[in-house]
């Protein structure tokens, strides 16, 4: 039989949080009734809000149309304007200047 390495990671990093007692008596109550630690179920909720606000401001949500038009952004990007011709003639010249 293989041998499996057990991977653990220590919990040595601290949160602390003041809350009402009415908020403190609900996360009991809701740890109790999940049959869980309060740590646990405030780590586990805690994460998983955590994993929703970095996903919420972090993926695009695109209908097929527009899809379509990023896709052929793309692959077909419009040609450079006087403003983006402009600009990159900046960025040369600090780009050369920092590189001295």
């Amino acid at each position: 039989m293989a041998s499996q390495t057990l991977v653990s990671r220590q919990r040595d990093q601290r949160l602390e949080a003041r809350v009402t007692q009415d908020q403190k008596e609900m996360i009991e109550r809701a740890a109790f009734v999940q049959g869980r630690t309060v740590t646990d179920f405030v780590v586990s909720s805690l994460q998983e809000a955590a994993k929703e606000a970095i996903a919420k401001y972090t993926a695009w949500k695109l209908s097929q149309e527009q899809q379509k038009v990023f896709f052929d952004a793309l692959m077909g990007p419009p040609a450079p304007n006087a403003k983006l011709r402009s600009a990159y003639k900046r960025y040369q010249k600090y780009k050369a200047s920092v590189s001295r």
